[in-house]
């Protein structure tokens, strides 16, 4: 074993870091360490589970990708496309596509006895994904859809069903305005809940064979597909990939498709999210220099309270380097400290929150009720390297005091 090793390895198994006072400003700093982590953990968690909530409610409601026609704008009154395109089979065999699915829109109002709310019909087809509905259900249950017969049950929000007091099995009207207005009856299945309340207060989810008739479309027209990604972090490079397979692939009246993503449909939202992104970099960088710091007065507490020994091992013949590496060794032992209960503290504080949802948000402000949680192993082991790197690049400066001090003065230092 090197001297250094062996030398701190004898401090480290004695207790000798630090003594009296010396002793409390060096658990301060460790404490100061750890503080630090914990607070970058959960940050990083909050940050990380609020764009996962944020993007799974805008993909559920419109998917990752829309193919609509080209004629369509962000309006819910669309033009038609087609269906069975020659695309479709490719796009479905590609391994980041999770599903392609159906849907048609077309907004109107909807009325109960007095009560009345301008809302958008979306219709989905049997090969519509259940899963973001089911996981936000809170009574009832999700549509059957059937391919041959037309279903009149329709899922509805939490917030349009406590406005216009609708129950499950209740009946409620709505409008259509066009030449002539037309109404439609539908039964309540479903009511669901995700505190996105620019959805929530709009969507009703219904047979697509409705839409399709109110628009007095023939040949299975609908307004578009839906496209469904394995991974949200491919969307840029798999909506390429889409605009590729849809090419100029013409409807079967002559006009274009066009392809457009959830980040360019609603790029206001991504933009904040983006921001939240640099948010939380400014204060991981603002803890790293608390944290480095900490370790500093760490160290050169360490360089003043073994002043002594430092000039005993120089006149002894240990080189200024040798001397260094042992106290590096040392302040890494204090950091490893600082990030092991750091660490412990900060993933226990995310785990109470990710399971009991404790700390609640207003869902009018942040979309959703509570301060979510995403634990990511690899990214907290990455800021753990990283911590473990700016705090070594900090220390190189402070330990080069140890070359300045003189072996006689140094052993006579008290």
């Amino acid at each position: 074993m090197k001297f250094e090793f062996f030398l701190n390895h004898r401090l480290i198994s004695e207790k000798s870091i630090g003594k009296g006072s010396a002793r409390a400003l060096i658990r301060i700093s460790v404490f100061g360490i750890s503080l630090c982590i914990a607070v970058m953990i959960v940050a990083m968690s909050i940050l990380s589970g609020f764009k996962n909530e944020i993007r799974n409610k805008i993909s559920g409601f419109n998917a990752h990708i829309q193919i609509t026609n080209l004629s369509s704008n962000l309006s819910y009154e669309t033009f038609p496309i087609d269906t069975g395109h020659d695309f479709l089979k490719d796009l479905r065999k590609h391994p980041e596509i999770q599903n392609i699915q159906q849907y048609a829109t077309k907004p109107g109002i909807l009325k109960r006895n007095t009560e009345y709310a301008g809302v958008i019909l979306k219709g989905v087809a049997e090969d519509y994904d259940w899963t973001f509905f089911s996981s936000y259900l809170q009574e009832g249950s999700v549509l059957t859809i059937n391919k041959e017969e037309l279903s009149n049950e329709v899922m509805i929000s939490s917030k349009l069903a406590l406005s216009l007091q609708l129950r499950i099995g209740d009946t409620c009207a709505m409008y259509f305005i066009q030449e002539p207005v037309r109404m439609r009856k539908f039964i309540i299945k479903g009511i669901y809940r995700t505190d996105f309340d620019e959805f929530d207060k709009v969507f009703l989810i219904c047979d697509i064979k409705h839409v399709a008739r109110l628009n007095d479309w023939k040949n299975g027209k609908i307004s578009g597909y839906e496209v469904l990604l394995k991974d949200f972090d491919k969307l840029d490079a798999m909506h390429e990939v889409i605009i590729d397979q849809v090419g100029f692939s013409l409807n079967s009246d002559q006009t274009m498709l066009k392809t457009i993503s959830i980040r360019d449909k609603y790029p206001q939202i991504f933009d904040w999210l983006s921001l939240q992104d640099k948010n939380v970099i400014i204060i991981i960088i603002l803890l790293l220099i608390v944290a480095g710091f900490n370790m500093i007065s760490a160290l050169m507490i360490l360089i003043l309270e073994r002043t002594s020994m430092i000039g005993l091992l120089k006149s002894l013949g240990s080189s200024n380097l040798s001397i260094i590496k042992l106290f590096l060794l040392q302040a890494f032992y204090l950091l490893s400290k600082g990030l092991i209960w750091g660490n412990l503290v900060g993933l226990i504080l995310v785990i109470i929150q990710k399971y009991t949802h404790v700390i609640g948000l207003n869902p009018e402000s942040y979309y959703i009720s509570y301060v979510p949680i995403h634990i990511d192993l690899l990214s907290i082991l990455f800021l753990n390297i990283g911590v473990i790197i700016s705090t070594f690049l900090m220390l190189l400066l402070p330990s080069l005091a140890i070359l300045s001090l003189d072996p006689v003065k140094s052993i006579k230092y008290e």
